[in-house]
């Protein structure tokens, strides 16, 4: 549901690059099995390093972070790691759980009864510090976009040992009295049905008119460039079963403000101020609810990361990282 409209919305072949540029330092891709799952992962920059742990949102792979931002963080001294959640990308497919059934789904929730979902979101942040453990990681940095902002906020509440700073990026505490998304944008929405694996011309159009509605207005990007970024996502991996999954596990994700007050590690909190599908305000609200946290409202944005942002992405994690060190 968050693809990333930037140009620079690292496909395969431009992640592929930097990580020719990266050899000099450290290039790692594999497979681990965490909690009951495969997850595929890329690592960037010597082991020895302080980590930070880049947690990707609902229906997004490894390669919707910037490669640009991944290079900045290896050249200012960490080590980064991207990976791909259950169910997406080249981790584990949960065929056998079927697509949600949200008949059930919504009449379970109307009378308060827990709805019917393949994992929840608390899986997902254990497949996280599960990656961590893999790979020999005991403590990281962890930041979140979107859905895996609320994966990395579920880390760095529930596994606090494991967490050095935390940066959320365009994400919502669950508050039910925050504003809804953009009723233009959930019209949309609600009228894109996710067409077969097998139609993957028409899962490219669906993708690139979701990425042009939740684009940032002030960082527009050409139709064709977006098209050719959406391509390559979609012909690494397509599953919208997975991603439908992963969106009812976020759906019912809860209310995390109590969650959030326990966090006492240093946070920096990132907003678009134009986000269609999380508006402003939550981001506001992930900021009041967390102890300390820096709230950065950023003009013009919307829900994605447009490269001419990238800069200040990168300030947001590593002030939340300097921080941290700085305590210890």
């Amino acid at each position: 549901m968050n693809t990333l409209r930037s140009r620079t919305y690292s496909m395969t072949a431009m992640l592929s690059a930097f990580m020719l540029v990266s050899q000099v330092a450290f290039a790692q891709q594999g497979e681990v099995q965490v909690n009951g799952v495969t997850l595929a992962y890329e690592s960037f920059g010597e082991e020895g390093r302080e980590a930070i742990l880049l947690v990707a949102g609902t229906g997004m792979q490894l390669t919707a972070w910037p490669p640009e931002l991944c290079r900045a963080l290896v050249d200012a001294g960490y080590r980064v790691i991207i990976y791909d959640n259950r169910d997406v990308g080249l981790s584990t497919k949960l065929d056998a759980a079927g697509p949600p059934d949200w008949v059930r789904f919504f009449e379970a929730l109307s009378v308060g009864a827990p709805p019917p979902l393949a994992y929840t979101v608390d899986d997902m942040a254990k497949d996280a510090v599960d990656l961590l453990d893999a790979l020999g990681i005991s403590k990281a940095h962890i930041v979140g976009v979107s859905g895996g902002a609320i994966i990395a906020q579920i880390v760095a509440a529930t596994y606090p040992e494991y967490t050095l700073s935390l940066t959320t990026i365009m994400a919502t505490t669950g508050n039910p009295a925050l504003p809804p998304m953009n009723q233009e944008l959930q019209s949309l929405l609600m009228s894109l049905t996710p067409p077969p694996p097998s139609e993957k011309e028409a899962a490219i159009d669906r993708h690139v008119r979701i990425a042009q509605a939740l684009g940032s207005p002030d960082y527009p990007v050409d139709e064709a460039t977006l098209r050719e970024v959406v391509r390559r996502d979609v012909e690494r991996s397509y599953y919208p079963d997975g991603e439908a999954r992963q969106a009812a596990a976020a759906f019912v994700a809860g209310d995390r403000r109590e969650q959030l007050k326990t966090i006492m590690v240093p946070t920096v909190v990132v907003h678009g101020a134009e986000d269609p599908l999380v508006p402003v305000e939550a981001g506001r609200d992930v900021a009041a609810n967390i102890p300390g946290a820096e709230l950065r409202v950023i003009p013009g944005m919307g829900h994605d990361m447009p490269v001419e942002l990238i800069d200040e992405l990168i300030d947001a994690i590593t002030t939340a990282a300097r921080r941290a060190s700085s305590v210890e």
